[in-house]
C-alpha cells in the first residue's frame, strides 16, 4: 500500500442552528496505510468529558444525491457534522460525545452502487476503493479513537450508530453486519424495510440486503445471531412517510424488489413496516421500533429527543 502524508485541517467551529454550542472540527484524509481510503470528519464538543469514557458516534454521510465531483459530498459531510439538524450532531452536542462522519462517494457514473446505504453492489465491491466500505468505517473510528486519545479524551471501543434515510438504512445493515462494534443504533426513515436476522422467511432464501442467508460469502464470517439480537436498537418511521427507495433501480434489483414485495408488502406504510416489526418482535431483537403519527420523512425535534432518550438510558446501563 502506498504511503500518504496525513494533514488535518482544525477548525473552531460555531453551532448555528438551535443550539450556539462550539467545537472542534478536524478533517482526516484518505490513508490507505490505514485501510480507509476516503476520508472523515470528527467534530469535538468543547465539552467533551475527559474524566471517563465517551462513546465515539457514527453517522454514516447521505449525500442525498449522486454526482462524480467528490467535493460535493465532503462538503454535505461538512454540514452533517456540524449542525444540530441531523441526528449526529444533535446527539454529539447533548451527549458530548465526539462524531464521526464518514466521507464515502455516491457517483452518478456508477449510479447503481447506492454506498450511502450500504446496499448489496457496494458490498460485492473487489480491488477498488470501494472494497468492504464497512471495515473502511471501522477503521475510521480506530483512527479517530487513536487521535481522541491524544487529546487526553478516553473512549469505548464500540461506537453509537445513527442515521436517517439512506444513512439509516446502512445503520440499520451495518448493526447486522457488525454487532460486535455497535453498542447501540438508533435511525429512521428505512423504507419500511429492516434486514431481518433470518435465513428465509416462506422457504425462500433471504440474501444481504434482505436477510442472512449470504452472510459468509458477504463479509466472510458467519451471523452474529445472539449478539445483534441483543444489541439495543430504535427504529422508526413517520405514518406519512412516503418516500419508498425500494421501487429504484440505484437501491435493489428487480430480484430484490420482487422478493420484497412478494414477502413485506409493496405498500411501505403500513404494510411493510408492520410485517418487519413483527419479524424482529418474532425474533425478539433487543429493538424499540416507533412509528409516528402525522409524520412524513423527517426528524423533528420530538423525534430527536426520543432517540437522545434512547442513548442515554442505554448508556445508564453501563453502570448498572
Amino acid at each position: 500500500m502506498r504511503k500518504l502524508t496525513i494533514l488535518f485541517i482544525t477548525i473552531i467551529i460555531s453551532i448555528g442552528c438551535t443550539n450556539s454550542n462550539t467545537g472542534e472540527l478536524i478533517f482526516v484524509k484518505a490513508d490507505h496505510t490505514k485501510d480507509f481510503n476516503f476520508p472523515y470528519y470528527l467534530f469535538i464538543p468543547d465539552d467533551v468529558t475527559k474524566s471517563d469514557s465517551v462513546f465515539v458516534i457514527v453517522e454514516p454521510n447521505n449525500s442525498g444525491f449522486a454526482d462524480d465531483d467528490f467535493q460535493k459530498h465532503i462538503e454535505k459531510a461538512e454540514r452533517t457534522a456540524i449542525k444540530d439538524f441531523y441526528l449526529g450532531n444533535y446527539l454529539a452536542q447533548n451527549l458530548n460525545y465526539p462524531l464521526l462522519i464518514p466521507v464515502f462517494p455516491r457517483t452518478k457514473s456508477n449510479w447503481k452502487i447506492y454506498t450511502h446505504s450500504l446496499d448489496r453492489d457496494v458490498m460485492l465491491q473487489k480491488n477498488n476503493n470501494l472494497e468492504r466500505i464497512d471495515l473502511q468505517l471501522i477503521n475510521m473510528q480506530e483512527d479517530a479513537n487513536k487521535k481522541l486519545c491524544e487529546k487526553g479524551i478516553k473512549t469505548h471501543k464500540q461506537f453509537l450508530l445513527t442515521g436517517f434515510s439512506a444513512s439509516g438504512t446502512f445503520a440499520n445493515r451495518f448493526t447486522l453486519l457488525h454487532p460486535d462494534k455497535v453498542y447501540a443504533a438508533a435511525a429512521g426513515g428505512i423504507n419500511g424495510l429492516l434486514i431481518l436476522p433470518i435465513d428465509a422467511l416462506e422457504s425462500e432464501a433471504l440474501n444481504y440486503p434482505i436477510g442472512t442467508n449470504d452472510m459468509f460469502e458477504m463479509v466472510g464470517k458467519s451471523f452474529q445471531k445472539e449478539l445483534f439480537l441483543s444489541t439495543q436498537q430504535f427504529y422508526f418511521m413517520g405514518e406519512l412517510d412516503d418516500n419508498d427507495a425500494i421501487p429504484y433501480a440505484d437501491g435493489y434489483d428487480e430480484n430484490e424488489r420482487e422478493q420484497i414485495f412478494r414477502l413485506l408488502g409493496k405498500q411501505m406504510q403500513p404494510e411493510r413496516w408492520n410485517n418487519c416489526i413483527k419479524l424482529y418482535e418474532k425474533s425478539k431483537v433487543n429493538a424499540t421500533l416507533k412509528t409516528y403519527e402525522n409524520t412524513g420523512h423527517e426528524h423533528p425535534e420530538k423525534i430527536k429527543k426520543e432517540v437522545l432518550d434512547f442513548f442515554n438510558a442505554s448508556i445508564s446501563k453501563l453502570t448498572k
